[in-house]
């Protein structure tokens, strides 16, 4: 038997005794929480429907505006509203805040460490007398130090300490009991090959810099893409409402056709199928009307999505007015010029760049890291004593005691294969973010070209558009003068309405579209917040 035979075999015994269990108790209880959390088995298979209450089918009523004060917003609001409003934007925009905190914490390495250490010591140690007897000596010693140490950017450390130890013992030859010794040490340590020299102590700080200004430029590209999206959601609402007024212009043509059809029936002048044809045109454009109030409440509901205006719901019923209009200006675009803007403005170009110097740091961190480990040591010490603090410490001052020692420290890894593996994962990955900058490049050159030649051709759509609209409104008079003359039917009228129609909606769609152009053209360009004359700035976790 197959796997899956057998998986099916044992679900249906599964299923089935679950079925046993719930004919014979109706119902399914969680033992061992202490509540009673009884679920009746009828409400595990039981999908209860939505009851919806019948409304009334008057299409008048659907065809109507709301009974509501609109709203209007102008382009400019539209952007503030998104920079101010949007959840997902002001999450993003915490980010350069914290990477601001990680390059405060590897500037921190370099702060000065202050320490204090106390010790008790009670010790019994067994000695041998003259006499080869065994006797205890007895010692408690009391030591505290205090010390700081102070990282350099060379590199090494300077460490400060300062100690003070308090003896008492029964040995036998001790002339001060008890007895005091202090010590102070200045001790400098620094590498001369590896970790040596400010750019590798400082390899964390400038990473993490770096780091900080890619989630900089990550952050900003999503303010661009917000506001993109907001003015392409902006034009898409225009065009819309744009094309409501369209459809009930022709309603209300259709309408008008729909009377004088039945005035010039009434006289006999035409037959009773001009009034049917009619009445066919007008249903058709009740249902146009219909289908662009729907399309314009859909645009709206995502533009108030995009702002999330607190006092603006997705239900509020207040339609959005676009007061912003469209400038149809024809541009002189200069393609290699757009091309270095992009290349200099585009943000994902700038963070390539910003990886790209991340990893010539970390190549030179990594070389340095396959080199010895070769430390110089020098410790200076003044050394105090005597039968009480004071006279230890004064001695101390005196300086009359002191220790010099010098220490040359030693590490070379055999084979150090470790550390050249780091060192050429390094070099690769920049070689591959060499190859995937050159990628972008020419995907940013290609974006570009397609912008601008998407602006010129919607700007040709414009012009041809327009013409359009001009010679369908003279032909559309024309067939109504020749369906008042008895020259044609009710047919050739709606026809010409409804090619008029599309005409119209042509012109808006291509208006809108070269506005949108604009927008992707600006966004290929990585222009688009200076052309919004928009300024942000990195938001900290209490805003």
């Amino acid at each position: 038997m197959s796997s899956i035979g057998l998986f099916c075999k044992r679900t249906s015994h599964i299923f089935f005794l679950s079925g046993l269990v719930l004919a014979g108790h109706g119902c399914l209880g969680l033992v061992g929480t202490g509540k009673d959390l009884t679920i009746k088995a009828t409400d595990l298979h039981r999908i209860r429907p939505m009851q919806l209450v019948p409304a009334d089918a008057n299409t008048a009523s659907i065809l109507q505006e709301p009974n509501v004060g609109p709203i209007e917003l102008t382009l400019e609001q539209c952007r503030a509203l998104a920079l101010q409003n949007n959840l997902e934007l002001k999450a993003t925009l915490i980010s350069p805040s914290i990477a601001q905190q990680r390059v405060n914490e590897e500037r921190a390495r370099f702060e000065a460490l202050f320490s204090a250490n106390a010790t008790l010591n009670i010790s019994d140690t067994p000695s041998v007398s003259f006499y080869d007897e065994i006797y205890g000596s007895q010692a408690e010693s009391l030591i505290a130090d205090l010390g700081i140490q102070k990282p350099l950017t060379t590199g090494g450390s300077v460490t400060v300490r300062a100690t003070d130890l308090r003896t008492k013992t029964d040995a036998l030859g001790t002339k001060f009991n008890p007895y005091y010794s202090s010590d102070l040490t200045f001790s400098i340590s620094q590498p001369l090959l590896r970790n040596m020299g400010s750019p590798i102590a400082t390899y964390g700080i400038r990473i993490a810099a770096l780091e900080g200004r890619i989630i900089d430029a990550r952050t900003r590209l999503e303010v661009i893409r917000l506001l993109a999206s907001v003015d392409r959601l902006y034009w898409q609402v225009y065009a819309a409402a744009k094309e409501l007024e369209v459809r009930r212009q022709q309603l209300d043509l259709a309408k008008a056709q729909l009377e004088q059809a039945r005035r010039l029936v009434e006289q006999g002048q035409r037959a009773q199928v001009e009034l049917i044809r009619a009445q066919a045109g007008l249903a058709q454009r009740m249902e146009a009307v219909i289908i662009a109030q729907n399309n314009l409440a859909a645009r709206q509901r995502e533009l108030k999505r995009m702002i999330n205006q607190p006092d603006l719901g997705l239900a509020d019923p207040r339609p959005l007015v676009i007061v912003t209009q469209p400038r149809p200006v024809p541009y002189r675009l200069d393609q290699r010029q757009l091309i270095q803007e992009a290349l200099a403005n585009r943000m994902d170009m700038l963070e390539l760049e910003l990886q790209l110097a991340q990893d010539a740091v970390n190549i030179d961190y990594q070389r340095n890291q396959t080199l010895p480990l070769v430390v110089f040591d020098y410790t200076y010490n003044i050394n105090g004593l005597g039968a009480s603090r004071s006279e230890s410490w004064g001695l101390l001052r005196d300086n009359q005691f002191a220790d010099n020692r010098l220490g040359l420290r030693l590490q070379v890894p055999i084979g150090n294969q470790a550390a050249i593996s780091r060192l050429r994962q390094a070099v690769y990955q920049k070689c591959q973010r060499l190859a995937t900058a050159s990628s972008r490049r020419l995907q940013i050159e290609m974006e570009v070209l397609n912008a601008a030649a998407t602006v010129r051709a919607n700007w040709q759509r414009i012009m041809a558009a327009r013409e359009n609209t001009i010679l369908q409104t003279r032909l559309y008079e024309a067939e109504r003068r020749q369906f008042e003359l008895g020259l044609n039917t009710s047919t050739d009228v709606l026809d010409a309405q409804a090619r008029l129609a599309d005409a119209q909606s042509a012109e808006i769609a291509a208006l809108a579209d070269y506005q949108i152009s604009l927008v992707d053209l600006a966004y290929a360009t990585g222009t688009l917040i200076g052309a919004s004359n928009i300024e942000w700035q990195p938001l900290s976790p209490d805003s």
